[in-house]
């Protein structure tokens, strides 16, 4: 074995030379300062930007980080669903209104002297059809309120 002899060389820097040559900040730790920081957070034009980005990445259903989640949340704030029942209600009022009228027209139909059985039928099916209707939309708006 063959031995090296190395020459070691030591630098020393006196308290002026140190504070020139070296970088004495924190820099390698991204400490940044406050208005940095707030430049970097993102604002609502960000927000929908990234949002669009990663429309398909985000789950369907979910009870949190899913588009359900952020339905539910701004239904929510801007009390959507009680527009929505509102006009559910409205739309069950209407076809009780409907069924109404085709019940009275029903029954001026059967007041009239030679009424036509087939017309009387043909009221009879509309009405039945309506009635199936209107149980399914009284469905519908119960699930809602549910």
């Amino acid at each position: 074995m063959a031995e090296e002899k190395i020459d070691l060389k030591k630098e020393v820097f006196d308290k002026n030379q140190y504070t020139q040559t070296i970088d004495t900040e924190f820099n390698e730790l991204n400490v940044f300062n406050i208005n940095e920081t707030t430049a970097q957070e993102p604002d609502v034009d960000k927000f929908f930007e990234m949002y669009d980005e990663l429309f398909y990445d985000i789950p369907a259903i979910g009870d949190t980080n899913s588009h359900q989640f952020l339905i539910e949340q701004s239904s929510a704030y801007i009390n959507y669903n009680n527009q929505s029942e509102e006009i559910e209600a409205l739309r069950l009022e209407i076809s009780q209104l409907r069924k109404e009228l085709l019940d009275e027209q029903m029954k001026s139909l059967t007041n009239l002297e030679g009424s036509n059985p087939a017309v009387e039928n043909e009221l009879k099916a509309q009405i039945e059809q309506f009635n199936t209707q209107q149980q399914g939309a009284i469905d519908s708006f119960n699930n809602i309120l549910d």
